[in-house]
Order: C-alpha cells, then structure tokens, then sequence
C-alpha cells in the first residue's frame, strides 16, 4: 500500500483524466507507476549493458536465425488437428 501527497493542480488531473478514460484513479496511478518502473528499469539494463556488453561466446547465439526442429514433424499431426 502506498499513500502519498501531490499538489491540487496534479490531483485534479488525475480525476481529469480517470474520468475521462473511465477508470479509478486508482487504477492509472497503478498502471502509470508499472509502466514508469519499467522505463527506469529499462534505462538500468541498458547502463549495465554498456558497463558490460555481451562476450563474443554470448553473441555466438546472435548468428542463429531460427530455431526449429530439424526434421518436418508436420504429417505427425493428429486427425483431429
């Protein structure tokens, strides 16, 4: 549970804009944090990737272009589909 305070004019958006959407405000705030924690994690991934990038045996995985089986199993199929 989190409980925290914003000035009236952003309080007022957000009823703003839950009404407008038709949802509780409850709601977006919830889904606004996820997608903004998401973005800083991203940000974090890339500053890691930059301090160490992949190693040449990670990579080796970058030259496979598909992965599938190696045989046709498509006439194993059911009847039924």
């Amino acid at each position: 549970m989190l409980s925290f305070r914003v000035e009236p004019e952003v309080a007022e958006k957000v009823r703003e804009m839950a009404v407008s959407l038709g949802i509780p405000q409850s709601e977006m705030i919830r889904e606004a944090l996820r997608q903004h924690l998401n973005a800083l994690a991203a940000q974090h991934d890339a500053l890691v990737y930059e301090k160490s990038p992949l190693t040449p045996e990670e990579l080796a995985f970058a030259s496979v272009e598909r992965w599938a089986p190696a045989e046709d199993w498509s006439e194993w199929t059911d009847e039924t589909g």
